[in-house]
């Protein structure tokens, strides 16, 4: 059995698994509770490995980094929805949810993707990004103030890394306040998509119609906002088209909830699982930007990303087929210890930490400065402001069951 330091700093093991099954351990409890000893034996045994559903698997950070670059594992919409249907069963389902996103630049292979990202980076600049720092800093201190007035223990997620991110979407965006309580209850929709596909498909579509009547009043009206931006913005007398324009809206939003939440979330569990970073960061709090980083790369939301072969390739000695579906497992990559010494180690102050939780080459994640801003100001606030924080029991925590992220249900926190 392999060993592998687990999440709280002892030592684990992945289990006896048989030749084949890396995959459908993946989805065990324990896997759940811990992903990383199991990413560690296919690393070694089976770094470029064929689900029984016939969904490719790579593991190691050369491989996944070289992948993100190669225009030949396409992000495509129409080829991941061509390849999803392919699957039959439960994953034919996402067929259904892949061609809803329409023309999202994620969803899209150069050229397209190199003209919809330059045309959404015109809007959504550096600039306009740290201009919400002390925003973000006022959201989080009234969530903090709440919690105290609440009683001597809170939940994580629920009190702070939930609200906090809608939060921060609504005052980007130009939402009004007053749409937040339905906003949130599609996002969290979007989240257990791979729980409920029909729920998660009609909070698509009512999402989508309410994103068109937003988009329609900017036209009318346009404002501050990072709506308003993306309508007037062009480049080269070129613009956003109004599907366009929608399906931007739709990923820059929805990228910024569930991936935020959780990255606040698994790097809090992190820290208090290993006290003396959390006292290193007490002591230094300056330390807070390389923090986030190491804090991402050590335990990421984003466990894998979902790439299609758009033609044959040979990776690691395995022959990819065209309209095969591969996983990019990032979570895998960020401890390959190739390439991060001592990988399973938090270390706050990691040199040369280029993980790859946000992604790598022409689909490096938009909305990634964003999340780790707020996961700044978020964790820094959380250490500053309650010195004593502790877990209240560990035994209740839960991991959703999708291998493709890794969320925690709630985090019980006492003070």
């Amino acid at each position: 059995m392999t060993s592998t330091e687990t999440l709280d700093g002892t030592r684990g093991t992945a289990g006896p698994v048989r030749p084949g099954d890396f995959a459908a351990a993946l989805q065990t409890p324990e896997a759940r509770r811990n992903p990383y000893p199991f990413y560690a034996r296919m690393r070694r045994e089976s770094p470029v490995h064929r689900s029984a559903q016939g969904i490719w698997y790579l593991t190691r950070y050369a491989d996944v980094e070289a992948a993100l670059g190669d225009l030949r594992l396409s992000n495509d919409r129409g080829r991941m929805t061509r390849a999803y249907g392919a699957l039959g069963g439960e994953l034919k389902a996402f067929s259904r949810l892949t061609d809803r996103l329409g023309r999202v630049m994620s969803n899209t292979d150069p050229p397209d993707h190199a003209r919809l990202r330059k045309l959404a980076n015109r809007a959504f600049t550096a600039r306009r990004v740290e201009a919400l720092r002390d925003g973000i800093q006022r959201i989080v201190d009234r969530l903090v103030d709440e919690a105290l007035a609440a009683g001597s223990a809170m939940d994580l997620i629920e009190a702070v890394a939930s609200p906090l991110p809608m939060s921060v979407v609504c005052e980007l965006f130009g939402i009004p306040p007053e749409d937040l309580p339905q906003v949130k209850t599609w996002f969290r929709r979007f989240g257990r998509l791979s729980e409920d596909i029909d729920k998660s498909e009609a909070a698509i579509e009512q999402y989508e119609e309410y994103l068109a009547r937003l988009v329609s009043r900017r036209r009318a009206d346009p404002g501050n906002d990072l709506v308003s931006a993306l309508v007037t913005t062009q480049a080269q007398d070129d613009r956003l088209t109004d599907s366009e324009l929608l399906s931007t809206c739709f990923v820059l939003i929805t990228a910024g909830d569930e991936t935020t939440t959780h990255l606040i979330g698994n790097g809090m569990l992190a820290l208090l699982r290993h006290p003396d970073q959390l006292a290193r960061l007490r002591e230094d709090p300056a330390l807070i930007r390389t923090a986030v980083d190491e804090l991402v790369r050590y335990d990421t939301p984003t466990q894998a990303i979902v790439r299609v072969m758009a033609e044959d390739v040979e990776i690691g000695g395995q022959a990819l087929r065209e309209g095969e579906l591969v996983y990019l497992v990032l979570a895998a990559t960020n401890r390959d210890p190739e390439r991060f010494e001592e990988p399973d180690r938090l270390d706050l102050s990691r040199p040369d930490n280029r993980h790859l939780s946000f992604g790598n080459g022409p689909h490096f994640c938009l909305g990634g400065p964003l999340a780790k801003l707020q996961a700044e100001v978020a964790i820094g606030t959380l250490v500053r402001r309650f010195p004593h924080l502790r877990l209240a029991d560990e035994a209740t925590l839960e991991w959703r069951p999708n291998p493709l992220q890794r969320r925690l249900d709630a985090l019980p926190l006492a003070y």
